[in-house]
């Protein structure tokens, strides 16, 4: 792995990108960003963050209603978002290909967004967060003439907020890497991601390792700084199914 990190290190600023470069220097760069690489990572930006916030908001409500309100066909409800995550993206790949092409959304950051709004996974994430919420709580918030919005705004939020931390930076990790479904819906230079990109640089005849490997750093810099700044929720996440001793 240090070998395949140390190649990626060298290739970005080597001319050819398979040899030892005698002079370091950044033209990999300036030929990346000739390529419209500044439109790429801002497409890529824009889909994870409105994805981010989407899959936020909806997993929030989903999750919370699931877990503190009663209904008919709750249980079902809950064990087919659970059967969902079982499912691979791979098999509703195209019929979610017809349904963007069908409301005029491919070729638009849309036909990537929307596909994520309901991600099983986020409402299976916050109806664990939603659970720990004390009932009696609740039952006082309604006592004091408080409405569910105003319940849900003022009690609920702040009482979930790691678990809505660790879900939007799970989101945004997976939109980011979701490069099936970002090569499916976005074809033209002017819609598609840094993943999308990249992957059009390499030739047939000839691949350019210096250029494709300063691209590769270029997108992997914002994963690393999401990481790094919110690994607490990041890890609170992870650990949200472990069995306390």
């Amino acid at each position: 792995m240090l070998g395949a990190v140390a190649y990626a290190l060298y290739a970005y600023i080597s001319q050819t990108g398979t040899s030892w470069p005698a002079a370091p220097q950044l033209n990999n760069y300036t030929r990346l960003f000739s390529k419209a690489a500044l439109k790429w990572l801002w497409n890529t930006l824009f889909i994870c963050a409105m994805a981010m916030l989407l899959t936020s908001v909806t997993a929030t409500m989903a999750g919370y209603a699931i877990a503190k309100k009663r209904f008919a066909g709750r249980a079902l409800i809950f064990s087919i978002f659970v059967m969902a995550m079982a499912l691979p993206k791979q098999v509703i790949l195209i019929p979610l290909l017809k349904e963007m092409s069908f409301l005029s959304l491919h070729n638009t950051p849309w036909a990537v967004i929307l596909p994520t709004v309901g991600w099983p996974f986020g409402v299976f994430l916050m109806k664990q967060f939603a659970e720990n919420i004390p009932g009696s709580i609740l039952e006082a918030t309604r006592i004091d003439g408080a409405g569910e919005i105003q319940t849900f705004i003022q009690i609920v939020l702040p009482m979930v907020a790691p678990g809505i931390g660790a879900l939007a930076i799970f989101t945004f990790i997976s939109t980011w890497n979701d490069y099936f479904l970002q090569l499916l819906m976005l074809n033209t230079e002017r819609t598609m991601t840094i993943s999308v990109g990249i992957a059009k640089l390499q030739q047939e005849m000839s691949t350019d390792f210096g250029l494709i490997m300063a691209g590769a750093a270029i997108a992997a810099i914002p994963i690393v700084l999401i990481f790094l700044i919110f690994q607490r929720f990041f890890t609170r996440g992870i650990t949200i199914g472990a069995v306390k001793g």
